[in-house]
């Protein structure tokens, strides 16, 4: 096991930023989640900590050691590959093995980590295959396998499961679970996918233009979101925004909709003092908002919804709140009203408001 240590990492193309003043503390057996939008850093940032990838200023720490300027084999770490890269001649155990034998490993020793790799992969009964007899999900696990055997200080994963299809996605992505678990390794892993990032993460750094949003807790990351743009790409589907302005009365605050209508926020926890006449953005996630209203739901609010969409044990409502897109998801079991006016009630308390830069108040 080992930590992580980024510190004023800077990497730039050109005159291009990619990375600029990037920190980030990763403790010993933690299993971290890069996620964000294509372009936003985050392979550039794992290609750094691998040492695929110079650096223009800062440092890299792997397990207490400066390896800034270590070449990759140095570093201690495994790296699983978007593509599986296997070879094609090679079968399952002679990948596995490749590596340590051009490394000059012993061979008793290749044999012991390749026999444990397979074993915590169920791998064993394909040791004999090559990889044109195996199906996406084992050809991945074969790639994992590559990296374990290496016995490596820290796993750094590249969009793994992206080229695998739902099915297997998911069944894949309970086996990393399942191995973090058993292996107790630090583990970074890069996506796109927030699925993947909310299931897998102990922590979750949710990157935008090389700059770290968010790091924290997938339920914290959900449930408080540190500004607009963290809460538009966390949650499918994403968080409702509804335009407003604050008012101040004596000790309580309303929340005044365009149309006029006002939300009482007593049960909201503001981190920043707010103005009287403030403009703010409102964020409700879909299930923040019901059809039935209860003692800790706030004011109702007038919607209009004119599509339904059936998940299965859920169905979501599509429509407008105060001439703005709106949704809810309703249990599937509900009367859902489509094409006439009707009420919902929000839960104030676990809603979000932002001011007008975007942070969370």
């Amino acid at each position: 096991m080992s930590s992580v240590s980024i510190r004023n990492l800077k990497i730039t193309f050109g005159a291009l930023n990619v990375l600029e003043t990037l920190n980030l503390e990763i403790a010993e057996g933690e299993f971290i989640v890069l996620l964000g939008p294509s372009g936003c850093g985050k392979s550039t940032l794992l290609n750094a900590i691998a040492g695929l990838l110079d650096i223009t200023d800062g440092q890299i720490w792997i397990n207490g050691r400066n390896v800034t300027w270590s070449e990759p084999h140095d570093r201690g770490i495994g790296m699983v590959f978007q593509s599986y890269a296997l070879y094609p001649r090679l079968t399952v155990e002679g990948n596995l093995s490749f590596g340590l034998k051009m490394a000059g490993t012993p061979k008793a020793e290749i044999a012991r980590r390749v026999a444990d790799a397979a074993r915590i992969l169920q791998l064993e009964p394909l040791l004999k295959r090559q990889p044109a007899q195996l199906s996406g999900g084992q050809r991945q696990r074969v790639a994992i396998g590559r990296a374990l055997v290496r016995d490596a200080n820290v796993l750094l994963f590249d969009e793994p499961l992206s080229n695998l299809d739902a099915k297997l996605r998911t069944e894949l992505r309970v086996e990393i679970k399942r191995l973090h678990k058993s292996l107790g390794s630090t583990m970074i892993f890069v996506t796109h996918d927030q699925v993947e990032a909310l299931t897998l993460a102990d922590r979750v750094a949710v990157m935008h233009n090389g700059v770290i949003q968010q790091f924290a807790t997938p339920k914290e990351i959900y449930q408080r979101p540190i500004n607009r743009f963290v809460a538009s790409f966390v949650g499918s589907p994403q968080m409702n925004f509804l335009t407003g302005t604050i008012h101040r009365r004596d000790e309580a605050s309303l929340f005044r909709l365009t149309d006029g209508t006002e939300i009482d926020l007593t049960g909201y926890q503001f981190r920043l003092p707010v103005e009287d006449r403030q403009p703010a953005t409102l964020g409700i996630r879909p299930e923040q908002a019901q059809l039935q209203p209860s003692s800790n739901h706030a004011a109702p609010l007038k919607a209009l919804f004119t599509i339904e969409e059936p998940m299965g044990p859920d169905t979501l409502l599509w429509g407008t709140v105060a001439g703005e897109t709106f949704s809810i998801r309703i249990s599937a079991d509900q009367v859902a009203v489509i094409g006439e006016e009707c009420q919902v009630h929000v839960n104030i308390a676990h809603t979000s408001l932002f001011d007008e830069a975007g942070e969370r108040l």
